[in-house]
């Protein structure tokens, strides 16, 4: 995954490039190269799960600055928030979104709502766009509000390596091709963008389709903050599976078409998915707790845009 992210940008950074459609396509390979480092080499590294040896995940964690975000942002919002309370509105941050989007029945509805299933596609591939430029920087001051990052100079620190991390990004991922290849830069900047759409893309229906579908449950605390399902089976009834055939597609988004067995076992690598599904489902049948699961990627994006267009009308019918 780093060879099929870097390979392209050193090709590009040599200057050797005559070809518009070569440069398009040499930016889209490092497209998929980027969202393989995030979902396949990062996502177990900073889960613990890469390698027995701390200093190896901590080492490999930081291939997710190379793309341009952030571990430490990661690790709060996806470690902590996201897997800790998946599917609970105002604690997942996963669900925090633009006020144009909704992606929980208990969020605020807008009449902008019923059109989201179809211009979403859009935002989702300027996903990553903005996770490099604005976003980081938006959840650090909000995670430092929450109590996040409360050590000595902690924020400041990480800021500041937040910035020079992403200088560094654009610096060889954008500037250098501009600097050695003879194209003008308003092409170079549309090749780089169409990276990150592809990118954005396909991140954003990977994590998507596995929490935000019909049969998944969006439950809220009682009165009591007390969940009705323990930790273990909130994730089999807010988590979905998809794919469970396809290895190309098992290679390519780091196993996480097997979110389910991810979720239960998010301290084991995912290499070792296939093998645990069978015990998996199998536990959850014998305790009476739902294993969702979508034949196909298609199946499960069609049936996310479903529930896209259900969460854009007021009142949603959906289990809770």
């Amino acid at each position: 995954m780093l060879t099929l992210f870097f390979a392209p940008l050193v090709t590009l950074s040599s200057g050797i490039i005559t070809s518009v459609p070569l440069l398009f396509t040499l930016y889209i390979l490092s497209g998929l190269g980027m969202a393989g480092i995030g979902m396949g080499v990062m996502h177990d590294a900073i889960h613990g799960s890469y390698s027995k040896n701390k200093k190896i995940n901590t080492l490999l964690g930081y291939s997710f600055n190379l793309i341009g975000a952030n571990s430490t942002i990661w690790r709060i919002q996806h470690n902590i928030l996201h897997h800790t309370f998946t599917n609970i509105d105002h604690a997942d941050d996963d669900l925090n979104s633009p006020f144009f989007l909704r992606f929980s029945p208990h969020a605020k509805h807008y009449w902008v709502h019923k059109y989201q299933h179809i211009y979403i596609w859009f935002f989702y591939g300027i996903s990553t766009l903005s996770w490099i430029t604005t976003k980081d920087f938006v959840r650090l001051k909000r995670f430092r509000d929450m109590g996040f990052l409360d050590k000595k100079h902690e924020y400041e620190k990480t800021l500041v390596s937040m910035a020079a991390w992403k200088l560094l990004y654009y610096s060889y991922a954008l500037i250098l091709p501009m600097i050695m290849l003879p194209f003008s830069w308003w092409v170079i900047l549309l090749a780089f963008l169409s990276m990150h759409f592809v990118t954005g893309m396909l991140v954003s229906i990977v994590f998507q389709i596995a929490h935000i579908m019909p049969v998944t449950e969006f439950p809220l605390p009682n009165e009591k903050g007390i969940m009705k399902d323990d930790w273990y089976g909130h994730q089999f009834a807010t988590t979905s599976n998809f794919s469970p055939n396809s290895k190309l597609l098992f290679w390519l988004i780091g196993g996480l078409n097997y979110q389910v067995e991810h979720h239960v076992l998010p301290d084991v690598c995912h290499v070792h998915y296939k093998d645990l599904t069978k015990i998996v489902s199998e536990t959850a049948l014998e305790y009476g707790m739902p294993y969702h699961v979508k034949k196909s990627i298609g199946h499960a994006i069609w049936d996310h845009t479903k529930m896209l267009r259900m969460l854009g009308k007021k009142d949603v019918l959906t289990p809770m």
